[in-house]
């Protein structure tokens, strides 16, 4: 029996169909994946199942009542998004139990105690690393996405948790900590809606599907039913050949990037080259210090040790704009919070990378400015409705694509891909798949740092593997199993198909 369902479900925004006409059917003790392409209609959809948003026709009913007849019911619907929504200079504890009031812990008296010590039977069952009274700045990724999930579950009403993207940026290790918990709601009678692009994830965990493309219902039934293609196809609305993989064609030249002892927060003693004609991938669990390692080359982070040299010559560290000035550009994991400008227009968080070009003597030329944004959207291919329309409002490929593409306009010698296919879509991770290899093709030195050895395994000719701060192995990627980079990236010394 449906638990929560959808009759009908239209929602309009001026001059375009969100949703139309969507049924949907939701049952305890079961997993429901919400599949289809960024733009699809999912996040709208999941607005108005947890009463963020209200629905233009149709109807929705939680245990088979109207939420807008009596809005209590939406409590019983839990949403917990893919980016990271906690308040880092908090602590853990203060974090699960926010706002204090839905969770009776408010009042005018605070018993911190009874606060650590209830937190602690929580981080226990969510199997979460951290103790209640850390700083969620200084916990990691994988533990503050399961620490969402279970801020979620101590509203004591909810009977569906939807997860959006839950595990975007966790190895595989992690994902199977987060599928515990989920098969632990299950166990407890409840409904899981799990929204992914990653397929194998999908299959792994779901019981029921539904298909949405282009704000439509297209399909829905069992997960056991169908076919990884036919599935691909539904949400495409076409046939999508993926290629054994992207690695660059072109033949491996010179070295365009040495590092030599580098050392840092979270890594030490790190040395590595990156050739022209190359992707350069790099793998390793959360917290294996990859991202830190890249950050600290482009001067985000301060460099305690070691040199790089660019085209043979020195680089200079700690000096994020002597890094983009000098050719040398990082993208961020985190799109929202350190790629775009989420409350500027396309074409604001474009044309302030492409100044240069769009300054003339009496200031920034509008001309100028419109002909250079237009030029990025048609060569990177971003879908939007026009380029004043809001960044944020675009889907997370569209918005990728923007950064990429106004990275380009300053003609980088070296770029640096941290999680570029983050909660992006199947069809879309294609177009960054063959945006790097275009790049690296063309001369521009390339690395992706990547949670996803299959990525890696399609994008990079060499990877990296990375355990504990420092480097375990080099590897030629078409030589080399799958398991022997799975073991260096557990900190197994391997020397089978090492470079």
């Amino acid at each position: 029996m449906a638990y929560l369902e959808t009759r009908g479900l239209g929602r309009d925004f001026p001059g375009v169909i969100a949703l139309n006409d969507v049924d949907l059917t939701i049952e305890l003790g079961r997993t429901h994946i919400f599949a289809g392409e960024n733009g699809a209609g999912k996040s709208t959809l999941v607005k108005i199942l947890t009463g963020t948003d209200r629905q233009t026709r149709g109807q929705v009913l939680i245990d088979g009542r109207d939420p807008t007849e009596d809005p209590a019911l939406y409590r019983n619907v839990a949403y917990v998004p893919q980016e990271l929504t906690l308040f880092q200079q908090m602590t853990v504890a203060e974090n699960l139990f926010m706002p204090f009031d839905r969770t009776g812990h408010g009042g005018t008296l605070f018993n911190r105690r009874a606060l650590m010590e209830e937190a602690q039977a929580y981080l226990a069952r969510f199997g979460i690393e951290a103790r209640p009274q850390d700083l969620v700045a200084h916990i990691s990724v994988s533990d503050q996405q399961l620490l969402q999930i279970a801020r979620a579950s101590t509203n004591e009403h909810m009977k569906v948790l939807i997860l959006d993207e839950p595990t975007s940026a966790l190895t595989r290790v992690d994902v199977d900590r987060v599928f515990k918990v989920i098969r632990g709601f299950l166990d407890r009678d409840h409904a899981v809606v799990f929204i992914s692009h990653k397929m194998d994830e999908v299959f792994e965990i779901g019981d029921d599907y539904t298909v949405l493309r282009n704000g439509e219902k297209v399909e829905s039934g069992k997960v056991s039913d169908i076919a990884e293609a036919d599935l691909i196809r539904a949400m495409s609305g076409r046939h999508l050949a993926m290629e054994d993989h992207f690695r660059p064609e072109t033949s491996v030249t010179d070295t365009i990037m040495q590092v030599n002892g580098l050392s840092g927060a979270r890594f030490k003693d790190v040395s590595f080259d990156l050739r022209r004609g190359e992707i350069l991938g790099f793998a390793g669990l959360v917290g294996a210090g990859r991202s830190e390692v890249m950050q600290t080359i482009f001067g985000y982070l301060k460099a305690s040790g070691g040199t790089v040299s660019v085209e043979g010559k020195g680089w200079p560290l700690n000096d994020t704009s002597r890094s983009v000035t000098g050719g040398m550009l990082y993208l961020s994991e985190e799109r929202k919070h350190h790629g775009i400008f989420p409350m500027l227009s396309l074409r604001e968080n474009i044309g302030i990378s492409i100044l240069s070009l769009t300054v003339g003597p009496l200031g920034i030329s509008d001309r100028r400015e419109r002909a250079g944004v237009q030029k990025i959207i048609d060569d990177y291919g971003i879908r939007t409705a026009g380029m004043g329309k809001r960044i944020s409002h675009l889907s997370g490929g569209n918005q990728q694509k923007a950064i990429i593409g106004r990275a380009m306009a300053n003609r980088p010698r070296v770029l640096i891909f941290d999680e570029p296919t983050k909660g992006i879509d199947i069809r879309t991770k294609a177009e960054i798949y063959r945006i790097m290899k275009e790049l690296a093709e063309d001369g521009v030195g390339v690395i992706l740092v990547s949670s996803e050895i299959n990525e890696l395994r399609k994008c990079a000719s060499r990877i990296i593997t990375m355990h504990n701060g420092r480097i375990t192995g080099e590897f030629d990627t078409a030589a080399t199993d799958t398991e022997i980079l799975v073991g260096a990236i557990f900190g197994t010394e391997a020397k089978a198909d090492a470079i």
